[in-house]
């Protein structure tokens, strides 16, 4: 095996048009039975982290994580529908999943900071689903920050695919948050300025790699086999 790729779900994958937040809302909602005072704040944290925010700003204790989960998982359930109707797959990400797929000694997945049964809504809803290898991803659920997320992606990766010590992990996404956490575990960067963060905020996070989307599928196909060839 030669490389492990992780890309983040939301505004690298696709665009969810504002039914992130409705969902943090509704599971809000559903746990305290009143609505919140303002949308939740995400900036690329994990849901964890994004949760807790979210009683904190409310002046409410945070309930037990277990609940937050179900309730979280339960309010995207409800939501795929209106995810695949109002929602897309970025330009390019079809494309380029599909040929980095087909790469027999590569590992393609995601690192998110959606719990895994909504980041399995997120790419069913365009169906990208067969193009990732979800079982070896890492979710919102599986760490508090979202560095120690590239740990559980690599042991995955060696548990469930053999995945050798030493390989290249390359995260693929579009905060400063992704950039960090790849400066912070070794990992290699491929920013995508196809959210709310431009090229230069992105390279400011210092980020070397920063492309405008994913729609040039030989780019980034050369960039991760230079990597991979490390």
């Amino acid at each position: 095996m030669e490389l492990i790729v992780l890309w983040d779900i939301d505004h690298t994958l696709i665009e969810n048009a504002g039914v992130s937040k409705e969902i943090y809302a509704a599971a809000f909602t559903a746990l305290t039975g009143r609505a919140p005072a303002g949308p939740a704040r995400t900036e690329g944290r994990t849901d964890r982290l994004i949760m807790r925010d979210m009683f904190q700003r409310n002046g409410l204790a945070e309930p037990d994580w277990t609940a937050i989960e179900v309730a979280l998982s339960g309010a995207g359930a409800a939501r795929l529908q209106d995810l695949s109707r109002r929602g897309t797959a970025l330009p390019g990400v079809r494309e380029v999943l599909k040929e980095v797929s087909v790469r027999s000694s590569w590992v393609s997945s995601v690192l998110t900071g959606n719990i895994e049964d909504n980041a399995r809504v997120k790419v069913a809803a365009f169906g990208l689903d067969p193009l990732l290898d979800l079982p070896v991803g890492a979710y919102g659920a599986d760490a508090l920050q979202r560095p120690d997320l590239v740990a559980v992606a690599r042991e995955r990766a060696q548990r469930l695919r053999g995945a050798p010590d030493g390989v290249p992990v390359v995260l693929v996404g579009d905060t400063p948050r992704d950039v960090e956490a790849a400066l912070a575990t070794g990992s290699e960067i491929i920013a995508v300025a196809s959210g709310v963060h431009s090229t230069e905020e992105l390279a400011d996070a210092g980020a070397r790699t920063v492309l405008p989307d994913l729609m040039d599928t030989g780019r980034v196909l050369g960039i991760l086999e230079a990597l991979s060839a490390r």
